[in-house]
């Protein structure tokens, strides 16, 4: 039998249709089952996460209904503060078994073999989470499940994406069993103060300020049958989703712009031929677009910066240089100038004020 085989640079976005514009972009109540149980047993008090994150109670248990996906991924960060767990959503994410995460969980473990169940969750996750770039791709002798949100509006999201990773490793655990882990999982947040729980659950390096989150795992298992596997039941599953999902919530240019910017400053100021190529148009043509705008290159640049510097600054345990270097700039005074620019006041004067 010859194994499964991911499509390189296969892009689960790229399934087509969705919105477009600026409007609400959804993912499926089931993503959150089991939270109102889960926040009450870390000791926080679910209708006030529910409230302060603007997510109606009675959606979370119907499996099929929309969520707003700004509001599922505040849920989560404000359910971090609410029970005083900075690592509620890595917690939550690895209890999180497929058959909680409904239709797309069902489609990966109806999936013939392992390799295939991995493809379907890239190529199908979108129509789950809307906004959203999920990739599984060869990386040398390693492969990648690549998970990041495109929805720029979405800046803090670390809680979000620690849970998705959980649940990733769960699916391959469904046809692996439950001491399987991966080579190395990867975080496109800074590294947190109890980083070393991360690295405990995933049995595996935990890397931090990557350009997108990720479980890494070898092939060598890619062939192997799912214990659930059905064709039947995976091509009905299938449609069902995509009817229900009707598109992937394609994101407007400026959004995809931000989430490109985004994923490169860890590796110093992006290029805008760099991005235009990465979203396969002209550079005159991107440029175009965001005078449209009213913005040149280097002002999106510059708004990323500042606003994933106002969400970094509050993590009182990372560094004012470290900070810097994750925003791309080489030099901490540069980082320095650019905050008292932003602000009105230096990084460590800021972290001074904060309560």
């Amino acid at each position: 039998m010859t194994p499964h085989r991911p499509t390189i640079g296969q892009t689960a976005g790229q399934l087509g249709g969705g919105r477009t514009g600026t409007g609400q972009h959804n993912i499926l109540a089931a993503a959150a089952s089991g939270v109102s149980g889960f926040i009450a047993a870390q000791g926080g008090c679910p209708d006030q996460v529910f409230h302060r994150a603007g997510v109606e109670e009675r959606a979370l248990g119907q499996p099929t209904m929309a969520l707003d996906l700004r509001a599922y991924v505040a849920m989560m960060e404000v359910a971090a503060a609410e029970t005083g767990n900075d690592n509620f959503g890595l917690m939550f994410g690895r209890q999180f078994q497929p058959e909680m995460l409904g239709l797309i969980g069902s489609i990966a473990l109806a999936a013939p073999t392992l390799g295939s169940a991995l493809d379907h969750l890239a190529r199908l996750f979108p129509f789950h989470q809307q906004a959203t770039e999920t990739r599984f791709v060869r990386e040398g002798e390693l492969l990648r499940l690549e998970y990041r949100i495109l929805d720029g509006c979405i800046v803090e999201r670390r809680q979000d994406a620690e849970l998705t990773m959980g649940m990733f490793a769960n699916v391959v655990r469904a046809c692996l069993g439950p001491h399987w882990m991966p080579e190395e999982v990867h975080f496109e947040h800074p590294k947190p103060e109890g980083w070393r729980q991360h690295e405990a659950l995933f049995d595996a390096p935990a890397h931090f300020g990557q350009r997108t989150n990720a479980i890494l795992l070898r092939d060598r298992h890619l062939d192997r049958r799912m214990p659930g596997g059905d064709m039947a039941r995976l091509t009905k599953l299938c449609g069902t989703l995509i009817d229900i999902a009707r598109g992937t919530g394609t994101p407007p240019l400026l959004d995809r712009v931000k989430a490109e910017v985004r994923a490169r400053l860890p590796d110093g100021p992006p290029y805008v031929e760099d991005i235009a190529d990465r979203l396969g148009i002209a550079r005159w043509t991107l440029q175009r677009r965001l005078a449209d705008e009213g913005l040149s290159f280097s002002d999106l640049v510059e708004g990323v910066r500042r606003d994933l510097a106002a969400v970094y600054i509050r993590q009182r345990h990372v560094p004012v240089a470290d900070i810097g270097a994750l925003l791309g700039y080489s030099e901490v005074s540069a980082f320095s100038r650019a905050f008292r620019r932003w602000f009105g006041v230096s990084p460590a004067k800021m972290r001074g004020g904060q309560g």
